[in-house]
């Protein structure tokens, strides 16, 4: 045992040779040292961990550090041990005697920090053993993890409150580095923390350089990733399946490239060798899905890419943010195809399982079980015997059942495989008492945070500003460092002139008619392209048909014209005043900031559109962007469906009819007559006389089949 001091800078430079805190350190460590709760929110690189580390070696008694991952732990035990400092982990990785050895130097006084998985509560015989030792702090890492509407949500951190409570309520210090207003009310609630001192430090990372590099193929991710391994040397690309990191790796490795691989189908012992060879500096590049980093103490990781997309922004910052922890610039890139989306869509499908189907899971365990009200099956196995397609699904129907204490689950000495037991087995074929409610709500935030990311992806403004904003933190400047900010110039951001004062709230007035207002905020209805074609006073089918035309701020932006409305409506979506659904049919909404700015409330500094009123040709530096105007994916597959036939029928290839990014065009133009479809880029006059009637049929087709399900909507109420 170190010898003692209760001088906090004195044991920073003494166990953690540093002679100050960082930003954020101080406060965290004073308010825990003055016997507070304590709830902080620090960036990753910020140092949450010696927030808790060094009050342990200032503080009589234990410090136990709940902590998610056997690999974190690890780390950070490893890196306390090598200082002199008595610290261990109590983990499924020790042996049933090694356990009950550590536990008994535990009681006897031994260890100053207690690292311990969630997992440990399920024994009661655990919890016991805690009880007789003084623990001077109870400190939760990762504590997003307590809540469902987080991101990486654990259900064994909800009986951490439980444990708090029969261990005699010591302090208590929750950590994470990604948490969203709702999910601080959650950890706040769970921990049932006491007047706590809360300290949301700055998410800013000015030395990291935020990009988002869209790709249509495999073959362009693979360059920029060469690329970036040749020019940066060390990191981590993270991909969000076990098959794609296997995929990935194997191609790096293929160009002569020393690299490992991490996920969670590999052994322990080879997830745990393949991270000690990238922690120690053996091997600088590491190919990963997202548990890999949690507490990684390598400084000078110099890039992190992403494959694919993750699936909310939470997950992504804190992924990027394990580059450039020295401070030195770094690199965060994120290989954009919006087709990546369909693999986050399956993982909240698995993530939120029908009522339904944990309905017949626990009838399965309840016909199954045996004298002991006790099961052992494979989770691939019960969904083979009850017909689930999502093997996802089955184990987050399980985890559901684990909550409403429908069941427990106990680990098997020597398996992997987990055994199930039924609780009140005298009622066990009764239904269980889910939340059905809870979990429509879960699986529509998890949608939102989805939807949040790929309009990130799509933002033209600040990636940083953007990102800031989205944790609730108002008035952050441009970070001047990210794709967008380096690719436009900061001049072009500025407060308005009256006239664009007045555009702006006529706008956001138009998209305020254009959808409801229901208990938690506006609720969107109709896409960009609409709310434009109803400002300017179109008197096109979709708008009559919606009367759309008998709202008042129909027509209220005639003047300014139809470019212009739509590139300031796209404007005001990057400048966080509105918000859109994604999806293939995305509509918008205003944001809070919307709402205000439309009251004249607030100052308003943007990028803005070219003076409106002006027709302009091709070429010109006012033309309206194509990506102004709504993709509609539906209607692409069925024009690229119609474009492989013909290619099939006449045999040519078929990108010699259309290519892709004239489909594109049909699709965003939406052409309903051979002379506007003439006009568009990659129609030439033979095509136009060929092909081109054909596509136009189909895109007629298409409108008119939506304009059915316009007419089946509820007209507006002004």
């Amino acid at each position: 045992m170190p010898e003692s001091t209760h001088d906090p800078l004195e044991a920073l430079n003494k166990h953690f040779k540093h002679r100050e805190f960082l930003d954020g350190q101080q406060d965290v460590v004073s308010a825990i040292l003055a016997g507070k709760d304590v709830l902080a929110v620090m960036p990753t690189g910020g140092g949450k961990s010696l927030c808790y580390q060094l009050p342990a070696l200032v503080m009589d008694g234990v410090t136990v550090v709940v902590s998610p991952l056997i690999a974190l732990m690890k780390d950070q035990v490893d890196a306390l041990v090598s200082k002199g400092i008595p610290a261990v982990m109590i983990n499924s990785t020790l042996s049933p005697g090694e356990q009950r050895q550590h536990i008994a130097a535990m009681q006897n006084g031994a260890f100053k920090l207690v690292y311990i998985a969630p997992e440990r509560f399920r024994s009661n015989t655990f919890t016991e053993a805690l009880k007789k030792i003084d623990v001077a702090l109870f400190a939760v890492d990762e504590a997003h993890c307590l809540s469902q509407w987080g991101h990486d949500f654990r259900p064994d951190y909800l009986r951490l409150g439980d444990a708090i409570r029969e261990i005699g309520n010591p302090q208590i210090a929750a950590f994470t580095a990604t948490a969203t207003p709702e999910v601080r009310a959650d950890i706040l609630q769970h921990l049932a923390l006491r007047n706590p001192f809360q300290c949301i430090s700055g998410f800013a990372r000015a030395n990291l350089s935020l990009q988002i590099t869209p790709c249509t193929k495999q073959a362009q991710k693979y360059k920029r990733i060469r690329n970036v391994i040749e020019k940066h040397k060390t990191g981590i690309i993270y991909c969000a399946t076990r098959k794609r990191v296997e995929e990935v790796s194997g191609t790096i490795t293929s160009w002569g490239c020393q690299v490992v691989a991490y996920h969670g189908g590999m052994p322990d012992d080879q997830r745990e060798k393949n991270q000690t060879r990238f922690i120690s500096g053996e091997i600088d590049v590491a190919v990963a899905t997202n548990a890999f980093g949690m507490g990684i103490d390598r400084s000078d990781v110099r890039f992190v890419m992403h494959f694919d997309i993750p699936g909310s922004i939470e997950a992504y910052y804190q992924e990027a943010g394990r580059a450039g922890r020295d401070g030195e610039t770094a690199v965060c890139e994120l290989l954009f195809n919006y087709a990546d989306t369909r693999t986050q869509e399956f993982f909240i499908e698995g993530s939120n399982p029908a009522a339904s189907l944990i309905l017949d899971v626990h009838k399965y365990l309840c016909d199954f079980a045996n004298e002991k009200s006790e099961i052992i099956i494979p989770v691939q196995s019960l969904c083979e015997d009850i017909g689930a397609k999502n093997s996802m699904a089955v184990s987050s129907a399980i985890s559901h059942l684990v909550r409403c204490r429908a069941i427990e689950r106990f680990d098997i000495p020597g398996e992997r495989t987990r055994g199930t037991r039924l609780l009140n087995p005298g009622t066990a074929t009764g239904k269980p008492d889910i939340d059905v409610a809870a979990i429509t709500e879960k699986e529509r935030r998890d949608r939102e945070k989805l939807k949040a990311m790929v309009d990130l992806c799509y933002a033209t403004s600040c990636r940083q500003q953007w990102i800031l904003n989205y944790f609730g933190e108002q008035g952050a400047g441009e970070c001047n460092n990210c794709d967008n900010c380096l690719a436009s110039s900061s001049k072009d951001i500025r407060e308005p002139t009256t006239e664009e004062t007045t555009a702006v709230q006529k706008a956001l007035s138009g998209v305020a008619r254009m959808s409801r207002r229901g208990p938690d905020g506006w609720e969107p209805r109709f896409g960009r392209m609409k709310i434009a074609q109803m400002l300017i006073g179109s008197r096109s089918k979709e708008i009559i048909n919606a009367r759309l035309d008998g709202l008042s701020t129909y027509g209220l932006m005639k003047a300014e014209g139809s470019n212009y409305v739509a590139a300031l409506l796209r404007e005001l979506q990057n400048a966080g005043m509105l918000i859109s659904s994604g999806g293939q049919y995305p509509t918008v909404t205003l944001t809070a900031r919307g709402e205000m700015i439309m009251r004249g409330e607030g100052s308003l500094q943007m990028r803005w559109p070219a003076e409106p009123g002006r027709n302009p040709k091709s070429g010109n530096e006012n033309t309206l962007a194509i990506e102004d105007l709504e993709f509609d994916e539906q209607l692409y597959a069925k024009l690229r469906d119609h474009r492989s036939k013909i290619a099939s029928d006449e045999g040519i290839p078929p990108y010699v009819i259309f290519n892709n990014q004239t489909l594109e065009f049909f699709t965003r133009i939406r052409p309903t007559s051979i002379e506007e479809g003439s006009e568009i880029r990659g129609v030439g006059v033979k095509k136009a006389e060929r092909f081109l009637p054909e596509f136009v049929a189909v895109i007629v087709r298409h409108l008119k089949d939506s304009q059915r399900g316009i007419k089946q909507q509820k007209p507006l109420e002004d």
